[in-house]
C-alpha cells in the first residue's frame, strides 16, 4: 500500500485542485445570483411603482376629461341662455 501512495498523491492534488476550482466558481456564481436577485428586485419594485402612478394618472386624466365635458356643457347652456337673453331683450326693445 505504501508504493500506491506516492502514485495517489498527484492525483489527490488534482482532485483537490478540481475542487478548489469548482469551490470558486460555486462562490462567484452565488454573488452572481445574488447580484442579479437584487437587479431583479429593484426591477419589480420599479415597476409597481410606475403600474401605480399609472393607475393614479389613468383616474386623474378620467376625471380631467370629465370636468371639462361638464364645463363645456355649461359653457353651451350658457351660450344658449344669452342668446335667448338677447333674443328676448330685443323683442321688447322693439315693441
Amino acid at each position: 500500500m505504501t508504493t500506491d501512495q506516492p502514485q495517489n498523491t498527484p492525483r489527490l492534488d488534482r482532485i483537490e485542485a478540481v475542487l478548489d476550482t469548482v469551490a470558486m466558481r460555486l462562490d462567484t456564481l452565488t454573488r452572481q445570483q445574488t447580484n442579479t436577485q437584487n437587479q431583479l428586485d429593484d426591477l419589480v419594485s420599479t415597476a409597481n411603482s410606475i403600474f401605480a402612478r399609472n393607475a393614479i394618472m389613468n383616474d386623474v386624466l378620467l376625471e380631467l376629461r370629465e370636468n371639462s365635458e361638464q364645463h363645456q356643457r355649461s359653457f353651451e347652456q350658457h351660450q344658449r341662455n344669452f342668446e335667448e337673453h338677447q333674443r328676448t331683450t330685443m323683442l321688447l326693445y322693439r315693441v
